[in-house]
């Protein structure tokens, strides 16, 4: 009997033993919990795993579970936060006074449109507004209320367009955001937190590794696997992508200056990136600057700041290089964009006259939505568009990027199917409903979760969303008698103005170039490299075209004597020899060469097709010669340097049978007599 006493004693000390053992480690899980709580946002995730370990000891505290549900919505796993809310809200109805609110918005994320609206409502019926918190709160709500509307009526009408997880082979279980692109789609820059981070060390604000940037090149379709971008360009610090310039020469990146985060460009030089290089004060200021993108001409940078004097929160702005290649004076684009709320990682397009950005204002149905703004023929942007359901969703769609075609965005997002934290998904635009055809187009990217475009299904193919066409010239320059890449000089001008509007350079190690030309410009291309003959082409796109890749191997001719080229951007009045104004700017380059090579003599010839006879083409042939001649010569150049010939039909370069051959067919050349 004694023994038997002493046992039950034993145990019963056991047992209080335990109890008290767990109950000073759930007393340590929940301080530990609240040490990070307490510190705001950033540090929740880190409060999140002691509360998890504190509610599995003992789940009857309805305060742990809402706390875990705060916790989650500052993670990137906040979906899981509604479940712990609910069952808070279940245990004690007053666990919090704003309790409804992430009720609602936990129902908003969700896409419960009714259900958040009414726990949105019964926070906002029980608040007292003679506190100034109180009316903050009102605010707030009232906001989400109205994004709640906004979210059911765009649901209600989505647009065509298919949003897929871009795949494994892109996508791990980091956190994988910020995508760039170049404007033809073959190169794909992003931001991760992957295991292989340049020192591979964690950052303890967010317990996830440091930012670094990784590239994936794309071949017949599929995306290469990412690599790091490595040093100079990725730190043991925070390095994030911001934007690439159309050709991918140029690519924007985020540093955290010790908290005063700024933008910085790398270049592109043969295979190998620059050192970031710092943007000007006016640009790179004291204060935050978060997000920017280049215009399609690069000279106007239209970045991010939370700096004083903006309409609210972080505004976008927009600097211009002057005639001196100096930047200007930062202009703030106006309520027009901005708002009192956030805006956020603007993208112009290739087409010079659309912008793509994120915003918390404006008619947004959560969080940042992205929006579409074109400029006007002054120079201002018009209203923005919100670009719809299900591109926007209820949570933050930030960072969206768009092919010069107009068909496939690129974004990062929080969705339940993910890989990771956050995944890079690719967005394909259907246009408007159309009767479905079979099509036997091919997966458009291979890699992706689940492919947009399968052989023999009946879709709709993909269509551009901007108005605005833009035509791509690409492809790679050559020495013609090496056949060596070369570094060369691309020139864009408008012909009708007489005014360069862009300048670009080949890649020194590869020569591969990309040039987006938007319609609506008649265009002089000039190709120069030194110690060559500049190349010229004509892309006339006055009149509106559809968007297309052309892709040419240029070759730039040596100074040497028996050389020739085609001066395609000298033009005539119908059928006279008088010259029009949009030839001047190719003969000012000829009058250039001149001048640098004061010995050289250079035959001109004018040619014609075969419409009329043999000796009014051969006239009219020689005076076209002699126009430009006397130009050459009005610029200082002696006559005694030039030589005016006209063949009229007797050379042609193509057939006289076709528009397209006889058009080939009426042109100005030169040829080198001597160097």
């Amino acid at each position: 009997m004694k023994n038997g006493f002493f046992l039950v004693c034993f145990i019963c000390a056991l047992m209080w033993s335990n109890l008290a053992a767990q109950s000073r480690l759930y007393k340590e899980a929940v301080l530990s919990g609240d040490e990070f709580y307490d510190q705001g946002p950033n540090m929740h995730r880190k409060a999140l795993v002691f509360y998890l370990r504190a509610d599995s000891m003992d789940g009857s505290r309805a305060e742990i579970k809402y706390r875990i549900g705060r916790c989650y919505l500052n993670s990137p796993l906040k979906y899981n936060a509604q479940a712990y809310f609910q069952k808070a809200f279940e245990m004690n109805a007053n666990v919090a006074f704003d309790v409804h609110y992430y009720l609602g918005f936990c129902y908003h994320l969700d896409s419960k449109w009714d259900q958040a609206q009414v726990d949105y409502e019964a926070f906002k019926s029980n608040l007292k507004l003679g506190k100034k918190e109180s009316r903050q709160e009102f605010a707030e709500v009232t906001k989400r209320l109205e994004e709640v509307a906004v979210g059911r009526k765009l649901v209600e009408s989505p647009i065509r367009a298919q949003v897929e997880n871009l795949g494994s082979g892109i996508n791990g279980p980091f956190t994988d955001y910020s995508p760039v692109i170049s404007a033809d789609e073959s190169v794909l820059m992003f931001t991760s937190r992957r295991i292989n981070t340049t020192g591979g060390k964690i950052d303890p604000n967010y317990d996830e590794y440091f930012e670094d940037i990784f590239v994936s090149n794309r071949f017949n379709n599929t995306w290469s696997l990412p690599e790091n971008l490595g040093p100079p360009v990725n730190t043991p610090g925070h390095d994030a992508t911001i934007n690439l310039s159309s050709d991918g020469q140029k690519l924007l990146i985020y540093i955290d200056d010790n908290g005063s985060g700024n933008i910085y460009v790398c270049k592109l030089e043969g295979d190998r990136w620059s050192n970031p290089e710092a943007f000007p004060r006016q640009i790179s200021s004291k204060d935050h600057e978060s997000a920017a993108s280049f215009s399609f001409d690069e000279k106007t940078l239209f970045f991010v700041s939370d700096r004083s004097g903006g309409l609210g929160g972080s505004d976008i702005y927009a600097c211009s290089l002057d005639e001196k290649g100096k930047w200007g004076e930062v202009r703030n684009l106006g309520p027009s964009i901005n708002t009192p709320y956030d805006e956020q990682t603007p993208f112009m397009m290739p087409d010079g006259k659309t912008m793509y950005f994120s915003s918390k204002g404006h008619e947004t149905m959560g969080g940042f939505d992205i929006f579409k703004a074109e400029m006007d023929t002054s120079g201002n942007f018009k209203k923005p568009v919100n670009i719809g359901y299900p591109v926007n969703t209820p949570d933050d769609d930030m960072a969206f990027v768009l092919s010069a075609s107009g068909r496939h965005g690129y974004y990062a997002s929080v969705r339940k199917e993910g890989y990771g934290l956050r995944d890079i998904y690719l967005i394909t635009f259907m246009g408007k409903e159309k009767i479905p055809v079979l099509t036997n187009e091919d997966v458009l990217l291979a890699g992706i979760s689940k492919p947009v475009i399968e052989t023999g299904k009946m879709m709709a193919k993909a269509e551009q969303i901007s108005s605005n066409n833009v035509i791509i010239l690409k492809g790679v320059i050559l020495d013609d008698d090496t056949g060596v890449p070369l570094e060369a000089t691309i020139s864009v001008t408008d012909n009708a103005k007489g005014k360069e509007v862009a300048s670009f350079q080949s890649n020194s190690k590869t020569g591969k170039f990309l040039v987006s030309l938007p319609s609506g410009k008649n265009y002089g291309i000039a190709v120069q490299a030194p110690s060559h003959l500049f190349h010229s082409e004509n892309i006339d796109l006055s009149i509106q075209v559809e968007n297309q890749e052309i892709i040419k191997e240029i070759r730039l001719k040596s100074l040497s004597a028996g050389t020739r080229m085609v001066l395609r951007n000298v033009f005539y009045d119908f059928d006279k020899a008088t010259l029009r104004k949009e030839s001047i700017v190719e003969l000012n380059l000829l009058v250039k060469i001149l001048n640098d090579y004061p010995t050289m003599r250079i035959e001109l010839s004018s040619h014609t097709d075969n419409k009329g006879s043999e000796r009014y083409n051969l006239d009219l042939s020689q005076r076209r010669s002699q126009s430009v001649m006397d130009y050459l010569i009005s610029k200082g150049i002696k006559a005694n340097r030039l030589q005016a010939v006209g063949y009229g039909f007797s050379i042609p370069i193509a057939s006289n049978d076709t528009e397209q051959g006889r058009q080939m067919n009426r042109r100005t050349e030169i040829k080198i007599l001597s160097k």
